[in-house]
């Protein structure tokens, strides 16, 4: 049973997308478990570049099933867009299942998300406001709407009712908001169902026969680690769990059928929204990486905040993960630097802490602890082999591994599928 879960190490945005159609080839399912359109997974093989928010990035083959699982919320208005941009390039869907266990995005889970991130001033989270946190929180408590439920009109129409009394309710006395229209919602949610209808089913039965054959299976996560509703820096982080344990619960998967946790590093660090980032480069340093990297967020294009590795953050990661393996991606951003630095202490209150703090207060106190590495002046994008990187690049790769105690087994140069290479050391 070869599952395979691939996670986040960082804040999100590490490159996902980019590793697992890489490796799809490889799998014969890819199951998506995890958060909503909130990610956005940039993949650039021979049918173009996309973005994907919902669909699995194993869409690319054929001979790939690709399913969005239970643990993931749905906005079924992006799902049919992201579907029908794949069909105009040449990529048919049909290899797509959505599970009917999946939770729905709502037009006033959108609205509320707007109107909360307004209400929070300088306070805010720096959500995507597509929903995704509101949605999460019906799920928790019992009100919300899933997948399959749009097959059954009539008795979406009595949810749909019920729920829609308390959120109008919400939106017109705290945040003064006209109300929705339930006849509206109603309409067009049960138009998107007879769209999906072909694709939405009980994936559980579908994945578990997969494993019982054998057939190598692809979790593929939504943000990063440190965005952990948990373990994260708690309150900005996402809603969901981006962690290796979340794909057990998002795909319908047991812990013990996981053989390998792959995770995802830039060769620097980057996050978008609110919260602390210790190594974040407010100067010159930071904004070219940013522009040479094109470090602009796939789902809603603002600008990624950028800093050197932060080896304290990502120790944590491994050990909350339980991480086996290490993909390293963007290293060719460093290509032409005459030195990299790596952080690999905290220095807060006088101490040196080399251990990721619980309380976020601690962590927007915490200043870097820098090691300093020699760059190289190669181009490593067209490299197919680690012997051929420049010395110092590999001496870079092999810091990071010994930093955080993981091996690093892929590496990733530029942007395209086949600029990827396997590493052994």
């Amino acid at each position: 049973m070869p599952v395979v879960a691939l996670v986040g190490g960082q804040w999100g945005d590490e490159g996902k997308g980019k590793v697992i159609d890489s490796i799809a080839a490889r799998a014969n399912m890819v199951v998506r478990f995890a958060g909503g359109d909130n990610a956005g997974h940039t993949t650039v093989n021979p049918y173009g570049t996309f973005r994907l928010h919902l669909i699995p990035s194993g869409v690319f083959y054929k001979s790939v099933r690709c399913i969005i699982g239970n643990g993931v919320v749905v906005n079924p208005a992006v799902l049919l867009r992201e579907i029908a941009e794949l069909k105009e390039h040449g990529v048919s869907a049909d290899n797509l299942l959505v599970s009917d266990r999946a939770h729905l995005i709502m037009p006033y889970h959108t609205l509320l998300d707007r109107l909360e991130e307004e209400r929070r001033g300088q306070g805010a989270i720096g959500t995507t406001q597509r929903g995704i946190g509101p949605a999460f929180v019906d799920k928790v408590a019992r009100t919300g709407l899933r997948v399959g439920d749009l097959l059954y009109p009539g008795m979406f129409r009595e949810r749909l009712e019920c729920v829609m009394e308390q959120k109008n309710a919400l939106l017109t006395s705290m945040y003064g908001h006209p109300g929705l229209s339930v006849d509206e919602v109603y309409e067009q949610y049960i138009a998107f169902g007879k769209q999906l209808r072909a694709h939405i089913t009980d994936t559980l039965p579908v994945i578990h026969e997969a494993m019982n054959r054998g057939e190598i299976i692809l979790l593929e996560g939504a943000q990063g680690a440190l965005l952990d509703t948990d373990l994260g820096t708690y309150p900005y982080v996402t809603s969901s769990s981006p962690l290796a344990g979340g794909a057990t619960t998002g795909s319908g998967i047991g812990p013990t059928a996981i053989s390998s946790v792959i995770g995802v590093f830039k060769a620097y660090a980057t996050r978008v929204g609110g919260g602390p980032m210790p190594t974040e480069l407010k100067d010159e340093m930071g904004q070219f990486i940013r522009e040479k990297a094109g470090e602009y967020g796939a789902t809603t294009g603002r600008p990624r905040r950028c800093g050197w590795f932060d080896a304290v953050a990502g120790r944590f990661s491994v050990l909350i993960n339980g991480m086996t393996e290490v993909a390293l991606t963007h290293l060719d951003i460093f290509d032409g630097f005459s030195s990299i630095k790596v952080c690999t202490g905290y220095r807060v209150g006088g101490k040196t802490l080399k251990a990721f703090p619980p309380r976020v207060e601690t962590v927007a106190e915490c200043q870097p602890v820098y090691e300093e590495f020699p760059g190289w002046t190669e181009c490593t994008e067209d490299i197919d082999r680690f012997s051929l990187l420049p010395a110092n690049a590999q001496a870079y790769i092999r810091t990071i591994a010994r930093l955080l105690g993981c091996p690093v087994t892929l590496v990733s140069m530029g942007p395209k599928r086949e600029q990827m290479i396997e590493v052994r050391l």
